[in-house]
C-alpha cells in the first residue's frame, strides 16, 4: 500500500501589504511530507514574506494559512540571525533545547553535523570570529539540529563557495532521505531549484502571484524545464 503523505502547509488565496505597498496577492500553494519545494521568482517579489507568514513572525492581511500541529520547524534565514555572545556549539544547542529531543540525540545529532559540515575545528568560537559562510553553516546546522518536520530555506547558500555549497547540500537531502520532512527553499538560482526541488512554483513581479506550478523529477537537474512568461524573466536565453 501506498504511503499517505499528509499535509503539513496550506496557503490559500493569501495577500499581504505593507502601507500602499502591495506584496502579495492570492498566493496559494502546499507543502506534503517529504517533498522539497522551491519558490522561484525575482528578487524582492515577496518570496521571503511568504516563509515569514509561514512561521508566524508577521500576520496576512487576507486569506488562509493552514499549517500541521506539533511539528518541528526549522527555518534558515538570509542573514544567519547567530546569538553574538554564544559560540558555534553553543548556538546550536541554545536551539535544540527548546524541542522534545534527548540528551543523547542532541550531542550526537549536534556532533555530527559539525563533524559533517567541516566546523569541528570552529566549535568554541563565536560569530564574530567566523565568515560570512561559515555563520550561513551553522545557521543552517541549527535548523537541522532539531530534526525538523518541516524546513524553511531562504537563500540558505548565501555567502558560501561552490564546494561549501555541495557539502551543505549533501548533509541537507541525507537528512531528507531518512526523516522526510518537508522542505520549502527559496531562492533566485533556477539550477539551484531544478536539482533540488519535486515542484517548483514560478512567481511573478510584485505583487507577487503564483503564475506557474511545475512538477520535476526529485532530486534531478532538469535541464530541458524551461519556462517563457511576459511576466517574470528568471531563465537566461538559450542562444
Amino acid at each position: 500500500m501506498d504511503k499517505v503523505c499528509r499535509k503539513l502547509i496550506e496557503l490559500r488565496r493569501i495577500n499581504k501589504s505593507y502601507g500602499s505597498l502591495k506584496v502579495l496577492e492570492d498566493v496559494s500553494l502546499s507543502l506534503l511530507e517529504g517533498e522539497i519545494i522551491s519558490l522561484l521568482g525575482p528578487s524582492g517579489c515577496g518570496k521571503t514574506t511568504i516563509l515569514n507568514i509561514i512561521a508566524g513572525i508577521i500576520s496576512l492581511d487576507k486569506g488562509r494559512v493552514r499549517v500541521a500541529r506539533g511539528k518541528r520547524i526549522g527555518y534558515v534565514f538570509q542573514e544567519p540571525r547567530l546569538i553574538p555572545w554564544k559560540s558555534v556549539e553553543e548556538n546550536i544547542l541554545f536551539v535544540q533545547k527548546n524541542y522534545s529531543l534527548t540528551e543523547k540525540s542532541i550531542r550526537e545529532i549536534k556532533g555530527k553535523l559539525i563533524e559533517e559540515a567541516g566546523m569541528k575545528d570552529f566549535v568554541h568560537s563565536f560569530p564574530s570570529e567566523l565568515s560570512g559562510g561559515m555563520k550561513q553553516r551553522v545557521s543552517l546546522l541549527r535548523a537541522l539540529s532539531i530534526i525538523p518536520h518541516i524546513l524553511l530555506l531562504d537563500e540558505p547558500f548565501k555567502s558560501m563557495d561552490s564546494e561549501t555549497v555541495s557539502v551543505m547540500e549533501k548533509i541537507i537531502l541525507q537528512m531528507w532521505k531518512k526523516e522526510h520532512p518537508g522542505i520549502l527553499m527559496v531562492t533566485n538560482d533556477y539550477e539551484k531549484a531544478l536539482r533540488l526541488s519535486n515542484r517548483v512554483y514560478i512567481l511573478s513581479q510584485r505583487p507577487a502571484r503564483i503564475i506557474e506550478e511545475r512538477p520535476i523529477s526529485a532530486l534531478e537537474s532538469t535541464n530541458s524545464f524551461l519556462f517563457e512568461s511576459s511576466d517574470v524573466n528568471i531563465l537566461p536565453n538559450k542562444n
